[in-house]
């Protein structure tokens, strides 16, 4: 396999004081989807806004491309195209438009510009709409044109950030579609970052677990879940204390609290286990609101190696996470 992208020690500190990238190594293979997760401020922005020279680093270095991000960061950005979190399609023109504006930011000869436009309005089904004004696009129509914005220039890497937030549950699995068909018709490396892990389920080659600004593990999906070498039974109760007197349950690999008055059990075997949970239950005179068993999950393996549930993150708190990093900046 050829590498696309590594990292060598990549470092970043703020303000001379706030480590947010610590030493950071990554291999990302060409014609990967790549996904990089973590916790609010775990480092996975700082990462992505190097790898695109965005923001240069404190020490160590990175490949993207075959080129330098410090040296030779002209070339780095010809060779990527980013998809942002937020919407930058202007309103007022028509999607074609847009397209044909972005093209002109690379000098993109206009033959070849209008070949590419019209072979990416139909990877995403929107040739139809392509000369209506964007304002008059529904929110999925807008995430497909902002997915193209990002290949006009035709990129041998496209950084995708939480490209399917804010859609409902049919149309994010619409746009994984589109991901797909577009990373295997265009043969292009996608660098992937979301708060849903069933899209990196879906669609990631390999993920890393960033936090601390330290990647903790590396590995395919499928790895990553069969790592934690057991089944999850969750379990949750009216009060604390219930919750509280069920962590002393036996046979138990680990017990861990997963949000209020519910405990989260892993077991090496949970139909073994099981006949003597409700036993336990029984003699303790406990009675559960809800009980779950599942075979491990991206959630799981999330929860296992940060500590964290990536569904409790709260964006307010990534917000002043993000305030307090723009004023270090300054």
């Amino acid at each position: 396999m050829t590498v696309i992208i590594e990292t060598r020690d990549l470092t970043k500190i703020y303000g001379g004081k706030v480590k947010a990238v610590d030493r950071l190594n990554l291999t990302i293979n060409e014609g990967e989807i790549y996904g990089l997760l973590g916790p609010n401020g775990a480092g996975k922005t700082t990462t992505i806004n190097m790898l695109i020279t965005r923001i240069a680093p404190t020490s160590g270095t990175a490949v993207v491309a075959g080129y330098d991000i410090v040296r030779d960061s002209m070339n780095v950005r010809r060779s990527i195209g980013v998809v942002p979190q937020d919407l930058t399609a202007d309103e007022d023109l028509t999607g074609r438009e847009n397209l044909v504006m972005v093209g002109s930011f690379y000098d993109v000869p206009k033959s070849a510009l209008h070949e590419r436009i019209e072979k990416l309005l139909d990877l995403v089904d929107l040739r139809d709409a392509a000369d209506r004004y964007v304002r008059g696009y529904s929110g999925g129509m807008r995430k497909r044109l902002e997915l193209i914005v990002g290949l006009v220039n035709d990129p041998k890497i496209l950084f995708l950030d939480e490209p399917t937030l804010g859609l409902d549950v049919q149309t994010r699995t619409q746009m994984w579609n589109y991901v797909r068909e577009i990373q295997k018709k265009l043969d292009v490396t996608v660098i992937l970052t979301s708060h849903y892990l069933e899209e990196i389920d879906a669609l990631a080659d390999r993920v890393s677990i960033i936090d601390h600004g330290k990647i903790l593990v590396t590995g395919t999906p499928s790895e990553l879940k069969s790592s934690l070498q057991g089944d999850i039974i969750t379990i949750s109760f009216k009060s604390q204390e219930e919750a509280d007197q069920m962590k002393k349950m036996p046979d138990a690999v680990s017990i861990s609290e997963s949000g209020p008055n519910t405990i989260r059990i892993k077991v090496t075997n949970a139909d073994k286990v099981l006949p003597e949970m409700i036993k336990f239950l029984s003699i303790n005179d406990l009675s559960p609101t809800r009980l779950n068993v599942q075979k491990p999950s991206l959630d799981d393996v999330f929860l296992e190696y940060t500590g964290k549930d990536i569904r409790s993150e709260d964006p307010l708190d990534a917000r002043k996470q993000m305030m307090t990093m723009r004023r270090l900046r300054k």
